[in-house]
Formats: structure tokens, sequence, C-alpha cells
């Protein structure tokens, strides 16, 4: 179709003959055209006049089904033909094709099958990669096989990548140093206002932003939020708000029946619209009559936690390249304006580019299409970003686990049943499963739910969705079963006759044995059998389940809700789950009792279902338990001595100034605990059984030889006074130990005492004969020489049966009071 029979001039029409050239010389390109510029409906029909296109037809590959159908929709209509005549459609649950087709606009995915399905690719001679910018694991691996097909296979391909904000060059060395081609576009000047946020809950500032839009500004406006959920709450909002008559608020995302998205999309019969939206309306469609953008500024996207198997949808902030595209959607038709939802210089600490969900994504359907493509490792393909190999190792762990990959990492029958499913592996696994003991129909059911988005409803309860969906007589409903009746009729090998049919959450747990969950007692909060936390809306009936599925969480770790389950109890969880439980024999630490408990458990990974206590046997090592579990506990707790009290505090004292010596603060020996104590805890399980000589002994061995011949010499236990008596010195102080003493007792000396070979004076502590502080010094003879005439006269006349010396330095030391008549 030559660019002179378009009806309408689009800024695409300017590099039409560049990007032919480009194609027709080196095979593949490049094109980098803004929104609205034209590229996704103008450059596949320009394409069909050129001789290699009669080779086959023209495939143009969209991230979204309701981009896919507008696309074609749009092209159809531009064509003067009916959708399947010249252009064609393949997406799930709407396909239309035909034996004419010059041009067939597919979903991402629909293009890996087919691809996998025939990596000759026959009857195709271009594929167009739309908006892959995005950067879907489904693009990403549909243009490695893409390039491996045509480097081995069909070096006739055409291969060509569009979209609006790219990083083209990495893109062009890809593609073996393809060609770059830039349409200026046609873009009206968006004024951007930022308003910051101020609520703490995203559609509380939405709300605001669209009642000030909707009184100040003219035309339709697109709100961008991160899901369904932000949208429901925004559209309650606004509803108590009471619009003006002539503003219709319609949602627009993914899990939306077709009929829906086209009232979104479509221009407003009366009035102007609000379009709620999630990031769906970025790229590809476009909204008729839209003047203002409203953004709040964050998206949700999935993560993949592959220590545990779970992916949770995590809400994040835009890049710039997200938050731009965005801003363009007010400009596409006439001047605009966005409104952001946030303070400008943040603009700045956005990342450029959102993160390519091959770094973020389950691999597991990732290598087992490669394994079916014939390569065991997937990064000897070509990635614009190569998946690492710790999340492919988690991921072929798994495969391998069910038996879809073997020891090599070739793919095996019972893979190639989980691909011959076009369903992620878990959920193919489930079908299959179910289809061995010929009840594939429920499983089929519940698949269809977990992937189309919006089927049965958005109760948290699956079994409500479940019913709901048996229920809908919509014509997405009605597709989607007919679509769950092949996936049964395919998964079911009748191996197994069995005539009760297994629960829902039986059926579920087929797909994610690991994701059942107990609840913790506290109403809403569960406890996963992979060890993870979740939380249910304590609103919720299912808050009060004694045990639940999970399908779907959301949230981070610490934080994670549940947002998809379904109920089961411990009956049934002993049916479907027996091959999984096991039997042990714990040995665990009762804080309250201070004594470690034996337990006979039965338990499914992290959860116990039930247990009971059993006598410990004479053969059973409970020395590191009690020891951990002391650490609970603190080293304090222990029954110390005041020797090993002051053992430690000596070595401390010591410490400050030499680090060779071992550091016995509370802190370090609990932590080590372990360690040091429980080399000499055999035959104990209790706290009480500790006794001084096993701390002694533990903590001896915690101070080496040449050490301890130290010890006495420079931190002595006493101080012998003139009297001969003994006195324990004091080392819990900052700055030297401390005697205390009475006074008379030091009568005679001349010297103030010391310790650490005379190094380190003593702080004194001077004593009346009642024991009462009379003076703290450390300086002796000066305090004799000085103050000791005032202490004198006032102890003279308060102990006037002691003796109290002009001249104490010369005195005979003495502990008791004068003899009678003296």
């Amino acid at each position: 179709m030559s660019q002179s029979k378009f009806s309408e001039p689009l800024p695409i029409d300017d590099v039409l003959d560049d990007i032919r050239a480009a194609l027709l010389s080196n095979g593949t390109a490049v094109l980098v055209a803004p929104p609205g510029a034209g590229k996704t409906t103008r450059v596949p029909l320009a394409l069909l006049d050129e001789d290699w296109s009669a080779n086959g037809k023209i495939l143009v590959l969209e991230p979204r089904r309701i981009a896919a159908r507008a696309a074609a929709e749009r092209m159809a209509a531009n064509t003067g033909s009916r959708l399947g005549e010249k252009i064609g459609l393949r997406a799930r649950l709407n396909s239309k094709t035909g034996p004419h087709v010059g041009v067939e606009v597919v979903t991402e995915g629909v293009f890996t099958r087919m691809i996998l399905d025939d990596p000759e690719l026959k009857g195709v001679a271009a594929v167009l990669f739309d908006e892959f910018h995005e950067r879907s694991l489904d693009a990403d691996t549909g243009l490695a096989l893409a390039l491996d097909a045509r480097s081995a296979l069909r070096p006739d391909l055409r291969v060509l990548v569009m979209s609006a904000t790219l990083e083209a060059a990495n893109v062009a060395k890809l593609l073996g140093d393809a060609p770059i081609i830039r349409s200026e576009g046609r873009a009206f000047p968006v004024e951007t206002r930022y308003v910051g946020r101020r609520a703490n809950r995203v559609e509380d500032d939405v709300a605001d932003a669209v009642k000030r839009a909707v009184a100040n500004d003219a035309g339709s406006i697109l709100v961008f939020l991160p899901g369904q959920g932000e949208i429901a709450r925004v559209a309650e909002r606004l509803s108590a708000h009471a619009l003006p008559a002539d503003v219709h608020v319609v949602p627009l995302y993914g899990g939306l029946d077709p009929a829906a998205q086209d009232r979104a999309i479509s221009p407003a019969k009366t009035g102007r619209k609000v379009v709620l939206a999630t990031s769906i309306a970025e790229t590809s469609i476009t909204i008729e009559g839209v003047r203002v953008v409203i953004d709040s500024g964050v998206a949700r996207v999935p993560r993949f936690e592959p220590d545990v198997g779970i992916t949770r949808l995590e809400t994040v902030r835009v890049s710039r390249a997200s938050a731009d595209q965005r801003r363009g959607r007010a400009g596409r038709t006439a001047p605009g304006i966005c409104y952001r939802l946030w303070d400008e210089p943040e603009t700045q600490g956005l990342v450029p580019f959102a993160e390519p969900e091959i770094r973020s994504a389950d691999l597991a359907s990732l290598i087992l299409d490669c394994a079916e493509w014939g390569t065991n490792d997937p990064r000897s393909l070509a990635w614009l970003d190569p998946p690492s190999e710790g999340a492919l190792a988690a991921a072929r762990a798994g495969l391998q686990e069910v038996y879809a990959l073997d020891a090599d990492g070739r793919i095996t029958e019972e893979g190639k049943r989980l691909r011959a499913l076009p369903l992620p592996p878990r959920l193919a696994r489930m079908v299959l499963k179910a289809g061995d003991r010929n009840h594939s129909g429920t499983a089929a059911e519940l698949a269809a739910i977990l992937v189309e988005r919006g089927i049965g409803g958005n109760d948290l309860d699956l079994a409500v969705r479940l019913e709901n969906f048996r229920r809908d007589r919509s014509q997405r409903a009605e597709s989607m079963r007919a679509l769950a009746r092949q996936w049964a009729r395919n998964g079911t090998a009748g191996k197994v006759a069995v005539a009760e049919a297994p629960s829902p959450a039986a059926l579920l747990a087929l797909a994610y044995p690991d994701r059942i969950a107990k609840n913790r007692g506290k109403r809403g909060s569960f406890l996963l059998a992979n060890g993870r936390a979740g939380i249910v809306d304590d609103g919720h009936h299912l808050a009060s389940a004694p045990y639940v599925v999970v399908a779907e969480l959301q949230g981070r770790a610490a934080a994670t809700r549940i947002t998809l389950a379904i109920s089961t109890d411990e009956a049934d969880i002993e049916a479907f789950a027996a091959d999984r439980i096991e039997l042990s024999d714990e040995i665990v630490f009762d804080k309250d009792a201070r004594a470690v408990r034996a337990r006979r458990s039965r338990r499914l990974g992290a959860i116990a279902l039930n247990s009971e206590p059993r006598p410990l046997s004479p053969g059973e090592d409970v020395s590191a338990v009690l020891a951990r579990g002391l650490m609970g506990l603190g080293a304090e707790a222990l029954p110390w001595t005041k020797a090993q009290l002051q053992l430690r505090s000596r070595i401390a004292f010591l410490r400050k100034g030499d680090e060779t010596w071992p550091d016995m603060s509370d802190a370090s020996l609990t932590s080590a605990l372990e360690d040091w104590l429980a080399p000499y805890l055999a035959g104990k399980s209790r706290l009480s059984e500790i006794d001084a000589d096993t701390l002694e002994s533990a903590l001896n061995s915690l101070v080496p030889r040449q050490l301890r011949l130290r010890l006495d010499a420079e931190a002595p236990t006493h101080f012998e006074a003139p009297t001969g008596n003994r006195f324990a010195l004091d080392y819990d102080v900052a700055d030297a130990p401390a005697l205390h003493i009475r006074v008379q007792e030091l009568f005679g000396l001349k010297e103030h005492p010391a310790i650490a070979r005379g190094r380190l004076p003593l702080t004194l502590h001077l004593l009346s004969p009642a024991h009462r502080p009379i003076q703290i010094t450390r300086d002796l003879p000066g305090f004799w020489a000085g103050s000791w005439r005032a202490v004198r006269a006032d102890m003279r006349g308060q102990y006037p049966k002691h003796v109290w010396p002009e001249d104490p330095a010369n005195a005979k030391p003495t502990a008791r009071a004068k003899p009678r008549g003296t």
C-alpha cells in the first residue's frame, strides 16, 4: 500500500522510504518514533508493497491485547476491509485471520508459541516488534528466537524493532549494527504542572487533581494509576464528589472485557471523559479527546523471588521514559496539560528506563521454551539483557523437580506436555496432574481465572471467583470457558480414575504446593509452607480460615498481602499433600520453662500441622539447642558467681588498653554462647542444671594460657592491707579499680596502693569504722599530709574508741578499736 494511498498524512510518512531501504538492504532496522507518529498502523501497511513481502505476511507484535486489537481494527479500517480479510488478529480470546491476510497483529506471547511451533516461520516475511521499550519477557524471548532463526534458518526474514523511547544504539548493535531511523513525530505542546503529594493514599491526591482539572481545564482526562484497586477507589471518591453531569468516569485496565475497553478508548458521545487507567494506556492506543493527563507517578510490576518461588506485585516509581510517555498522551491531538503528583526535583531521581522483565521474572517458561528450541543454555542466544545465571539455576531446578527437564537440562516428555498448554508451567502442571485423574475441568477453570485478569470478579476468595466465572454469561467469560475446556481436553490423560473430584484448594495446591498456608492464630496472619508470612485483610472471611492455598501475593516481604487464595482445612491437606508431609522429631528450647523440650511433629515445609511432647532420648545431644535457647535469654541470665563476675570485670578492664584480652561483655558472650558454652553442657537440658563449675570451665576456655599467667599480676582479685586482711577489688569502674577499705587498715602506708606492677594507682574509697565513706583519693600520701587533720578531728568525735593518730603514715595499722582502758 503506497504512501500516496493513505488518506491522511502522518509524521511517520517522512521516513517510510528510509524504513523500506533499510529492510531491503540490511534486513533489520530500528525505528524510534514518538507517540502519535503513526508507526504502529502506517509502517506495516507501507511494507506490503515491498517485493520481499510477497513471500509471506507481516507480523506486528504488540505487548497487550488491547493494543493489538486497536491496531488491527485501525489498519482494517484504513484498508477498507473487515478484520480477518486483509488484516488479521491473533490473541487469546480474540483471533480473526484468513488466507489473504497480509498483516497479522499478534501479542508477544502468541508469537513465542508460533516460532517455537514453526522455527522457520513459514509464510512470514517480516516481524515488527512494536513498543519494544516495554521490554516484556515475551518480547525479549521472541526477539532472541527470531534473530536465532534468521541466523540459522531464515536469512531473508526481516526484523524491525519499533519504539517511542528506546536505547536505540544497543538494540541496533543486537540486530547486527542495524540502521537507526528516527521520526520527529507531531507532538503538541504540553504544560507540566507539579502538584506534589499531600495525602497518605495516592487515590486521595489523584481524586483532588481530577476535581481541579475538571473545574479548570478543557478536554477529557486520562489518569494513570498503579492498579485496579486504586482505580476503583478513585472512582468511589469521584462519585461521592458529584462531578458535573457531562463528565463520565470510565476505567481502563487489562481485565476489562473488550466492550468496556472500547468505551474508554472511543470519543465521548456527550460531554467529556475521565479515564482511570493503568500503564496499559501509556503506548500503542490513542484515547480520543484527551487533553489532560494526571500521572500518579507509580506503577505496579511483578517481582519474582526465586528462593520461595513467588511472584509479587510491587508498587514502584515510574521511570523517566514512562513519565514522558504518559505526559505525551496529553499532546497527541492538541495542546495539553500534564499534572504530576510529585515535586519537580524528583523527576531527575527517576530511573531512565523501566527494568526489563527478564531481570525480575520467573524464568521457568523461558527455560522450557529454550529447551524446546534446542538450547539448554538460554544465555547462548542474543539478548539485550541476558538472564542472570542465578535466576536460571533456580528456574531450572524447579523444572527438574517436576521432571520437565532431565539432569542435563533437556526437555522431557513431561516438559513437552507442560509446554503444549499455553499456560505458565505451574498452572500447566496443575491442569495436567488433574487430567491424569480425569478431573482437569475445574483445574482449567482455575487456570483461566488466574491468567485472565478480572474473570470471576475481584474477590480475594478464589472460590467466589470460580462460582462467579461459572455463572457469568458475558462473551468474554463464554470465550474463556471455551478456552478452559480446550485446555482440559488437551490435559486429560485419564491414567487413573478417581471417583471423588478433588477440591479446588487441592487442585490449586498442585500448582502451588509451597503456598499452602496456616493461620498463625492472629486473625488474618498466615505462615506459608515456604516460610514466608502473608496477611489477609481482617475484614474478609478468609482471615479466619484455618488454612488457605495462596494464588497471588502483593507487597514486600515485610508486609506481604495475600490478594487471592482459597480456604481449606487440615483434613483436606492430609489428603492432597500427604506426600509432602514429613514426620520429624524436634528438640526445641522452651523459653518460659528455660529448658529443652522434645516434640514429635508433622510438618508441611515450614508449617507445623501438629506436634506432641516426647521424652528426651538418652543419646540425644541437646547442648547446642540449650545454648541457642540461652542466647535468647542473654548471658546475664546465667548463674554467675561473684568471683566469675569479677573475672569478667578484670578482663574487661585490661581489654580497654589491650584488645588481645577476650571480650567478655554480656553482648559478646551472648552472641557466641553456642561456641563457648555448648561444649560444657553435656548431659544438661535446662538452665537450672548449669552450675558454677560449668561456667568456670567455660570461662577459662576463653582465656589463653599466656594471658592467664599475666592476669593475677596485672589485675589481682584482692588487695592485701598492712593488717594482713584481703579486700576484693572492684573493676566495674570507669578509670581505675576501686578499693573500699576502712582507713585504719592503711595506717603505716607511705605509698599509694597500685596494681599492674605499680603502674596503675587504685581509687581508694576510705571508710569510717562504720563503713561509711569519708574520702575518695588516688593520692594517699597527699591525703595523710593534707586533709587528714580535718578528717581526724571529725572522726575522733564520732568514734572515740578507735585510734586516730596525728601521723597515720607512721602509725600501726589496725582493724579494731582501742583496747579498754587506753
